[in-house]
């Protein structure tokens, strides 16, 4: 269960929940007054989890490209299941242009990472070029 505790993936799924239910209980506010409590503890532990994720080494973009959308598609979906609105096929499109443009930000951070990590030396490398 360390994982949990020291993820930022965690903490941003964590707060991807914490947004959608705060997103949708705007909505249900409308005839129920006391949602409101719901949007306004629901923004702001996804707030403070978006944090979270990001002190624990997630990159800004990354984090915030999977939160913002992740959270349109599941609002989106959970509106059909919860109100009873609608997805048109453009609506469908754009979500799915939305995960795919979010999966190469994804992708790009990786390859990122991988080409600014230090080169282990080369096997052939003698023992003083390597500092000893």
């Amino acid at each position: 269960m360390t994982w949990l505790r020291t993820s930022p993936h965690a903490a941003l799924i964590a707060a991807i929940v914490c947004e959608v239910a705060a997103t949708l209980s705007l909505k249900g506010a409308l005839s129920h007054a006391w949602l409101i409590l719901v949007v306004v503890l629901g923004y702001g532990a996804a707030f403070f989890l978006l944090a979270l994720c990001l002190r624990r080494g997630m990159a800004v973009g990354v984090a915030y490209g999977i939160w913002g959308a992740t959270g349109v598609v599941a609002t989106a979906v959970l509106s059909v299941l919860i109100f009873g609105e609608s997805i048109t096929p453009v609506m469908a499109l754009g979500m799915l242009l939305i995960m795919a443009g979010v999966a190469l930000v994804e992708w790009g951070s990786h390859r990122v990472e991988a080409a600014s990590a230090p080169e282990p030396p080369h096997p052939a490398a003698s023992f003083e070029e390597v500092g000893g």
